[in-house]
Parts: C-alpha cells; sequence; structure tokens
C-alpha cells in the first residue's frame, strides 16, 4: 500500500518514506496536476541539497525560499503563494506537533479527529482534508475507527476520485475522468 504516481522514482520513494514531503504534495495539490504537486517535495529537497524537515521550511527567510520555489521549472505555477503555504503549514507542524508531520495522523483519536487536525492546516477545506484523509487511510495503512465515513466518498473502496486511488496507470486515467465529468458537471450547472 503505498501511492504510486507516474513520477521519476525517487520523487515517488521520497513521498513514501518521508510524511512532510506527503504532506507538502498534498499541500501542493491544487491547479496542478498531482504528479507535479507530488514531485515537487523531492524537487525542493534537490534544491536545498538535503531533506528539509518542518521547523527549517518554517523558519526560512521568506524571500530565498520563493527564489527556490520560482527556480525553473517552478514547483507550483504560483510559487509565491505556495512557498508561503507551505511555510504557514510547517509553522502549525512546529507550533502543534513539535515539528513531526506524522503526529498530525499518528495521534487522532478517530476519523473524525484525523479529519478535523487535516482541515484546520493552511489551505485544508473540507474536500482537501477529506481526500488527505483517505489518501493516509487507502495508501498509508492509517485507518483509525471512522476514517472512511470521514473521507466521505473519497474513502469508498472502490472509487476513482482522488490522488487517494491512483496505484497505476489505469487508475490514473479513471481518477482524471472522474475529475473531468465533475467539471463538466459543475460548469453545466453554472450555465
Amino acid at each position: 500500500m503505498t501511492l504510486s504516481l507516474p513520477i521519476d522514482p525517487e520523487a515517488n520513494e521520497f513521498v513514501n518514506r518521508n510524511p512532510l514531503a506527503l504532506l507538502l504534495g498534498m499541500v501542493l495539490d491544487q491547479q496542478v496536476p498531482m504528479e507535479k504537486a507530488f514531485s515537487s517535495p523531492y524537487v525542493l529537497a534537490q534544491r536545498l541539497g538535503h531533506e528539509p524537515d518542518a521547523r527549517e521550511l518554517a523558519g526560512y527567510a521568506p524571500e530565498p525560499l520563493v527564489a527556490l520555489f520560482a527556480q525553473p521549472p517552478a514547483l507550483h505555477r504560483f510559487p509565491k503563494a505556495m512557498a508561503a503555504r507551505v511555510q504557514e503549514v510547517c509553522q502549525v507542524l512546529v507550533d502543534r506537533y513539535d515539528g513531526d508531520p506524522a503526529r498530525l495522523w499518528s495521534e487522532a483519536a478517530d476519523g473524525r479527529d484525523l479529519l478535523r487536525r487535516v482541515g484546520e492546516l493552511p489551505g485544508f477545506g473540507r474536500q482537501k482534508a477529506q481526500i488527505f484523509v483517505a489518501l493516509l487511510g487507502k495508501r498509508f495503512g492509517v485507518t483509525p475507527e471512522g476514517w472512511r465515513e470521514a473521507a466521505g466518498g473519497y474513502g469508498d473502496a472502490d472509487a476513482y476520485r482522488s490522488v487517494a486511488d491512483v496505484t497505476d496507470p489505469e487508475s490514473l486515467r479513471r481518477v482524471r475522468e472522474y475529475k473531468q465529468r465533475m467539471k463538466a458537471e459543475a460548469k453545466a450547472a453554472k450555465g
């Protein structure tokens, strides 16, 4: 049970073994392809010359961090905003979890508590928090009581709705089709 995206194998390995990289991949997973979001923590580590921790990123001078994010190829299409978001998330990890991102989920009492904890992170609305809960449960064995219910439809065993469901090229295709269908339905509802 791991995340398996069509990205550099070392980037995949990094998000699968490093809790901060996994969380930062989820932070960056908005308005860019999921492959870009989840490979960017590895690229950031390469640019720094080492694997960063939450304390380092929280305390990093903002302008140099933005420069790391903006260096071509940029880590996100909005490097300044996402560098700031990463710092905000890391500061919460430092303040509430002693800098250990795994404590965010390892100390959750149950699925509702896990969803609450994730949802308190900057930039994590309900849907994004549910996707991360599903990702933790489906791919990383983080299954406190009630996690599927807390994850909503993203927790369904046979769903193909998000990064939590990607295990191979076929599942990635099905997730993309689902997302395109949801966008089309949302657009039709507005029109």
